[in-house]
């Protein structure tokens, strides 16, 4: 029989998984396939199987006596050699069948422990037989069904168990009220824009839920897999993300310690990779052992490029000329410093193609990632040059001279945001015992994957095992960009032997880190939890600055670990064994779906 849906009511969808099922009013045994009882047909078998043992053993005795070939067998020997056979294999593969079916059919323990969730489940084990409707319906209305179903009766004598067949979403309905429902219908009808629900309703939360029914049912798919509760969708409201429907959980791992500079950090690494934060840990347990290691601040600056035009190619040599000015550059520096109190001009530097000309504008940015600090300063300085210039015309605040978001060598030369070089000396017999291989096979390893066989690759600042893996894991969990991991992981790992070849020098040099401890995803709850937990949370007070330049150098740090136990694991052999074991091992089921 068939549950079929109710047509739209004006409630909101949240979906649950029902179950289909099979009645199975009657527990099929095995040794229901038996001819005689289950106590009979064990006793017979057993008395069979002794009785021509007994019998064939007498006339093996008997033959051997008289000197009978033993190959000589009678009618009788026969039948007993096949009875012999059939006892045994009875015995071997049934005997105790009784036992084995107490078990099989025993309740599992976690049925008595069901908690609510289940009781759609526990429904589908008394016996009732539910089916997807096949009825075709307009786009979304499948997606609405008012509750309780329509069920069928049940079976006369409940079964003690069902067998699980299938798993079918199906929406279920929460109360909501007329005006939401005619919301709903507005943003499915396209009346009301769906970017304008926060504006238009002032709650977050209930334009968030609003949304995610709409697009529910304009598309037909569930979206039960997605989170909505729990989340202050206020603190993302204008900064963070727009047309919001829910948020993604991703798991965040610690490793660590990290004893960096005398201090010791535990890293928080937000990722979905199995082995990822065990390697980086094996790292830092390496690096401790050891003694610590050591980073180096060479540079602070993030960087904007835009893009001028003029007429001829002299004119823009004119401005390139103007702002390599000393006397020039404190007049825009004046200029670019109105912006911000934290944001003051490094330097600019100047790049000319035909009648174009591209102003990469270097500043310190404060505890901020910089981006829209820079911005600012860099409008004001383009206001100002053309009092002077007013030929130039404004092709683009960014020309991608800067160059944000993408591989480019200026970043990889010049540097953007902090540029880190972090080392250290791990001994050798750290080297044995925790990375489980030797300095000399990692110093080789190091020159002809990193070094050469980059350079064989064509690659521009990748010269490294996988700081990417580590710098997108720490990225995500402190509320950075992630999409800035292209020019943050520009790193050029080194391994040497020292003192005589019985420790390891490593280190790890990255021009490119952009990170910040204000601003932008870092005031999120989960992102700002993480960054307390490094002790960078929020600005410094004592010196600006200070909180986003430490977080930089645990990221180096965190990468110097995260390579060397990489580099470790591939001289030892030892990169599929640890996937295997961390990453598939114990994916025991197939989780993949097909959606609904």
């Amino acid at each position: 029989m068939e549950v079929h849906r109710r047509p739209t009511t004006g409630k909101p969808i949240q979906t649950l998984k029902l179950k289909v099922v099979e009645d199975e009013s009657v527990q099929k045994a095995a040794s229901e396939a038996l001819p005689l009882s289950l106590y009979l047909t064990n006793a017979f078998s057993f008395s069979v199987f002794f009785w021509v043992v007994y019998f064939l053993l007498s006339r093996w005795r008997e033959k051997i006596r008289t000197s009978t070939p033993l190959h000589v067998v009678s009618l009788s020997e026969i039948s007993a050699i096949v009875a012999f056979i059939a006892s045994f294999v009875y015995l071997l593969g049934f005997f105790g069948i009784d036992f084995v079916q107490s078990l099989i059919l025993r309740p599992p323990t976690d049925v008595w422990a069901a908690d609510d969730d289940d009781e759609v489940e526990e429904t589908a084990a008394e016996g009732i037989l539910l089916k997807e409707d096949s009825s075709k319906l307009p786009c979304g209305q499948g997606l609405d069904c008012s509750l309780p179903l329509p069920i069928a009766s049940k079976p006369a004598v409940p079964s003690p168990k069902a067998k699980v067949f299938d798993e079918i979403p199906v929406p279920i309905t929460t109360s909501l009220g007329k005006e939401d429902e005619d919301l709903i219908n507005s943003v499915v009808s396209g009346t009301i824009p769906s970017y304008s629900l926060e504006s238009k309703l002032g709650d977050c939360k209930r334009a968030a839920a609003i949304r995610r029914e709409a697009l529910q049912r304009i598309t037909g798919k569930s979206l039960s897999g997605l989170p909505l509760e729990g989340f202050d969708y206020e603190s993302i409201l204008g900064q963070c993300c727009e047309m919001p429907i829910g948020y993604v959980q991703i798991p965040v791992g610690i490793a660590g310690p990290l004893l960096l500079d005398g201090k010791e950090y535990s890293v928080p690494m937000a990722t979905t990779e199995g082995c990822l934060v065990a390697s980086t840990n094996r790292g830092c347990k390496a690096i401790h052992l050891s003694g610590g290691a050591i980073s180096v601040l060479l540079k602070d600056g993030m960087t904007r490029a835009p893009v001028v035009r003029f007429g001829t190619a002299k004119r823009a040599a004119q401005l390139k000329l103007y702002l390599e000015d000393q006397a020039n550059f404190e007049a825009v520096s004046t200029a670019f410093n109105k912006s911000s109190r934290f944001g003051r001009l490094q330097t600019i530097k100047c790049a000319i193609a035909g009648k174009n000309l591209y102003l990469r504008f270097c500043c310190s940015t404060g505890d901020a990632m910089g981006m829209n600090m820079v911005s600012k300063g860099v409008q004001n300085v383009l206001d100002f040059l053309q009092n002077d210039f007013p030929d130039m015309d404004i092709i683009g605040i960014s020309g991608n001279f800067c160059s944000d978001k993408k591989p480019a060598a200026v970043n990889w030369i010049e540097g953007r945001g902090k540029s880190v070089v972090c080392e250290a000396i791990i001994k050798g017999d750290v080297v044995k015992k925790v990375l489980k291989t030797n300095v000399e096979a990692l110093v080789e390893l190091n020159m002809l994957k990193n070094l050469t066989g980059s350079a064989m690759a064509g690659a521009l600042g990748g010269f490294n095992a996988h700081a990417s893996n580590i710098v997108t894991a720490i990225y995500i969990a402190t509320g950075q960009d992630p999409a800035q991991n292209v020019e943050s992981s520009h790193c050029i790992t080194m391994m040497e032997a020292v003192n005589d070849g019985q420790d390891l020098h490593v280190s790890v040099t990255m021009p490119s880190i952009e990170v910040g401890t204000v601003g932008g995803g870092t005031q999120l709850t989960s992102q700002s939890a993480c960054l307390n937990l490094l002790g960078v949370k929020g600005a410094s007070k004592e010196m600006p600055g200070a909180n986003s330049r430490l977080l930089a150098s645990i990221v180096a740090g965190s990468v110097l670990a995260g390579e060397l136990s990489l580099m470790s694991a591939l001289a030892a052999g030892q990169l599929v064994k640890s996937h295997m074991k961390y990453n598939r091992a114990n994916n025991k089921d197939d989780v993949s779906k097909p959606s609904s």
